[in-house]
């Protein structure tokens, strides 16, 4: 006689990281994007091992080929294309993940206000939400990004820093892009307040933070994962238009948009200095879009 042994049930995680993994194109910009992050912060080692220092120009080495100590050979001051492309990845994907986190928690913030309260605060909340998403971007971007820090009160040395630039950046976007995780968010959090679990934590006295953060927030991580990911890609973008026309990453700091920027009038003569971050940032962004139909699929509760 043969003893049916009862398989364990999977978890909900369980059951979506086997949903995403049927996505082979997702799947695998997941590990184009994980190669890609690993790229970029192997540039000390790399460094270190070959011996260069990528900061330092030598004009006597201007669009030397690549050569065995120079791998991608060097650019228009004689800086090692391969090493900037590498720390400029760090720069980019860092503004990527800082902007997208910020966003997130803004709309986060954003749509569980408005949905779990609703009546004149969600009233409120949303008609900014709309507020925002009719603004047009890039200009906005571009007259936020060309504001003088000194004359908020900065000094003149981080004004013209690279750690100023990226702090400004990365709230600049952050603060454009939270609205589609705010009205995913809130959509959500409208279905949720009315379950029976929630109607029982207010019943017995607990507070809104506490509901919020106990048992609504919980159950709305699977928007917000979807909407961050597609956030992510839009980050990228902005930060390498912006870097392109100049109100990014300030230089010597390399991001893949400045780098672009830089080889804009060397195309003709050294086509390889704006084809190799261009080609990168495409990469990353096409990857981060799959990663994302991957994920909205994964969390799809009518998928099986």
């Amino acid at each position: 006689m043969t003893v049916a042994i009862a398989q364990p049930h999977a978890s909900p995680w369980q059951r979506r990281w086997r949903r995403f993994r049927r996505n082979r194109a997702a799947l695998f910009s997941l590990l184009v994007l994980v190669a890609l992050i690993v790229f970029s912060f192997a540039a000390t080692p790399l460094e270190n091992f070959l011996e260069i220092d990528a900061t330092n120009a030598d004009l006597l080495s201007r669009f030397d080929p690549p050569s065995t100590k120079h791998w991608l050979g060097n650019d228009e001051l004689g800086r090692d294309v391969l090493i900037r492309l590498m720390y400029g990845g760090q720069v980019s994907l860092a503004v990527g993940f800082s902007a997208t986190l910020l966003s997130a928690i803004l709309g986060i913030a954003v749509g569980l206000g408005a949905g779990y309260f609703g009546g004149r605060i969600d009233a409120a909340l949303m008609r900014i939400t709309d507020g925002v998403i009719a603004l047009p971007l890039l200009p906005l971007l571009i007259v936020l990004a060309a504001i003088d820090l000194t004359k908020l009160g900065f000094s003149t040395d981080f004004a013209r820093s690279g750690a100023a630039s990226f702090y400004r950046i990365v709230l600049i976007i952050a603060l454009i892009e939270w609205t589609q995780i705010a009205r995913l968010v809130r959509a959500s959090t409208l279905s949720i307040r009315e379950r029976e679990f929630v109607s029982a934590a207010r019943v017995s006295g607990a507070s809104a933070v506490r509901v919020l953060w106990r048992h609504v927030l919980p159950n709305v991580t699977a928007p917000i994962i979807v909407a961050s990911s597609q956030v992510f890609g839009t980050v990228i973008l902005f930060e390498a238009v912006l870097s392109f026309l100049g109100f990014g990453i300030v230089p010597p700091t390399p991001s893949w948009g400045n780098m672009l920027n830089n080889a804009q009038e060397l195309v003709t003569t050294a086509p390889a200095l704006a084809i190799y971050p261009g080609l990168l940032i495409f990469i990353t962004v096409v990857s981060v879009n799959f990663i994302g139909d991957g994920l909205q699929d994964a969390f799809d509760p009518r998928a099986e």
